[in-house]
Formats: structure tokens, C-alpha cells, sequence
């Protein structure tokens, strides 16, 4: 669906609505927080980790790799939960501006009850790893109390897109993978059925901004908006999850950034949406290049 009528965004609510009532999930009932882990599973599959075919990965015992990817699907998760709460902070002041009746009102609230179970289910499965969460550094802390005041117009879809779709395309690669735990297989699951309507929610978002709003607007978002893959750069390869594992965490972070098994799985995760954008016109120059210099594109 490409046209841009308020009807259509009523349409599009009314079958993301429908949806959300035929197959959404509860964590706290559907999935099993007692079961133990199970001995010798990963947490996140060995390759998509960050160190994975490098010479440090190398070097170390199948008990080091294990840790590895808990502390890696534990900074993942963090992660999650940080962005998720800065998205529900910007939606909530969207509505202000929202007719309460709409269909298109209704679903952004929908959409805002997944999120809060998400966090609440990210945090518990973090819980479960047995690990301690990673928490946002001062000056991180900082800039994610402004960001939900500047979300807003196409910058809100366009950011809820480079935090959901990612991570997701990610997670829809792995979660099947025997070698995972199978609580992470389910909490990827869950967290992969709910999105795909978070992401329809947010493309049709952008495409309706896109086609109503200034053309200024189109090129300041498409030129700014590649900040967000240095920013995930970053947060994939926090020193702090390596020096948990045991590592050097200089040298790891130095290995993880130049290794190729990474960079391709970045853009993996990032072909959809770098699609997307460009087909949108909301890749600029600026914003390319930082997603290349970034290891995405």
C-alpha cells in the first residue's frame, strides 16, 4: 500500500489492529522463566557474533565463545530496552497531537502495550542469562533524554525503523538455530511476530510523511539521519561486554571492527532498510557515508 490519504492510514491501523488481536504475546505467561538454561547452548548463534572468525575467536575455549555470546545477547537486550523506551517517550508526545478516536491513535497505543512487554521480557531474559544488564554511560544517558524531543514528523518513523528492522532481520536469520538456548529462540520469536507490525506501522509512516511534508524536511532527515548507524556501530562493539568475557577489550573491540564476518552481517541486517530509504529518497550523501563509514553499507 503506497497511497498517502488519512483514509489509508485508518486502513492500514484497522489491519495492524486486527492482527494484534489474532497473534500477540504476553511474556510473562508465554515463556517458561523456570526452565534451566541448557548446558553448552549459545545465546546468540556463534556467527553473528562480533569476534567470530578472528583471531582472538581463535584462541579461545568453546566455554570462553559461550560467555562471549552471553555477554553479547545481554548488550543486545540492553540495548532493546533503551531504544524502546526513548520510541515510547516520542510516540506518547505524537499523541498529543493525535485525534483520540482514530483507528490510526488506537494501533500507536497497541503498538505501545508490545513495547513495555518487550522490555519487561528483555529484562527477564537478561535476568535469566544470569548476567547484569549494560547500562547507558552519562553522556549516552544525556543524549537518549533529548532524542524523544526531536523524534518527530519522518524522524520518528525513520528512527523506529533503524531500531526495529536491524535487529529484526537479525533475529529472523537466527531463531531457529539449534544451537541456541531455547529461551532465546522463543523471546526472538515473539519479539520478530510483533514487529513486523511495528515496522508496516512505521514504513507507512514514512511514506505518508514523505509524500505530505516540506521537501526541507525530506533532506534534513535523509542527510542526518545516517548518525544512527555510528551510534549502533558503537553499541555492538561496547568494550564493556568483552571485558565481562574475560578479554582485552581494547583489542577485541579493535578485531571486532575490522573483522569481515561482522560487516557483512551489518549489512545483512541493514540491506532492507537501506533499500527502503534510498527508494524513499532518504539517503543522502551525509547520511551514506556514515553508514559506510560504520561498517553498514
Amino acid at each position: 500500500m503506497t497511497s498517502t490519504s488519512p483514509a489509508d492510514r485508518e486502513v492500514v491501523a484497522a489491519r495492524l489492529l486486527a492482527g494484534s488481536i489474532k497473534r500477540s504475546y504476553d511474556p510473562a505467561v508465554d515463556l517458561d522463566w523456570d526452565a534451566p538454561l541448557v548446558e553448552g547452548r549459545y545465546f546468540l548463534p556463534p556467527t553473528v557474533l562480533s569476534l567470530y572468525g578472528t583471531p582472538m575467536w581463535e584462541s579461545m575455549s568453546e566455554a570462553q565463545r559461550i560467555e562471549l555470546s552471553r555477554q553479547e545477547a545481554a548488550n543486545i537486550l540492553s540495548v532493546g530496552a533503551w531504544f524502546e523506551n526513548i520510541l515510547l517517550q516520542a510516540l506518547l508526545r505524537s499523541l498529543l497531537h493525535q485525534d483520540p478516536t482514530s483507528l490510526h491513535t488506537r494501533y500507536t497505543l497497541t503498538e505501545m502495550g508490545d513495547e513495555c512487554r518487550h522490555m519487561t521480557m528483555f529484562g527477564r531474559a537478561i535476568a535469566a542469562m544470569g548476567v547484569k544488564p549494560f547500562p547507558l554511560r552519562r553522556h549516552e544517558a544525556m543524549v537518549a533524554n533529548l532524542l524523544p524531543k526531536t523524534f518527530r514528523g519522518t524522524m520518528l518513523w525513520v528512527a523506529a525503523l533503524i531500531g526495529e528492522e536491524i535487529f529484526d532481520a537479525t533475529q529472523r536469520r537466527v531463531q531457529n538455530d539449534p544451537q541456541l538456548q531455547p529461551m532465546m529462540s522463543r523471546v526472538m520469536r515473539i519479539h520478530v511476530t510483533e514487529e513486523a507490525r511495528h515496522i508496516r506501522f512505521a514504513r507507512e509512516g514514512v511514506r505518508r510523511r514523505v509524500a505530505q511534508s516540506h521537501p526541507i524536511e525530506k533532506v534534513w532527515v535523509g542527510s542526518v539521519q545516517g548518525v544512527g548507524g555510528l551510534l549502533l556501530q558503537r553499541l555492538f562493539t561496547n568494550p564493556t561486554m568483552y571485558k565481562r568475557a574475560g578479554l582485552d577489550p581494547r583489542e577485541a573491540r579493535r578485531q571486532a571492527l575490522a573483522n569481515p564476518y561482522f560487516r557483512a552481517n551489518q549489512r545483512r541486517g541493514f540491506d532492507s532498510l537501506a533499500a527502503f530509504l534510498e527508494e524513499n529518497g532518504l539517503m543522502r550523501a551525509p547520511s551514506r557515508a556514515m553508514w559506510r563509514r560504520a561498517g553498514f553499507l
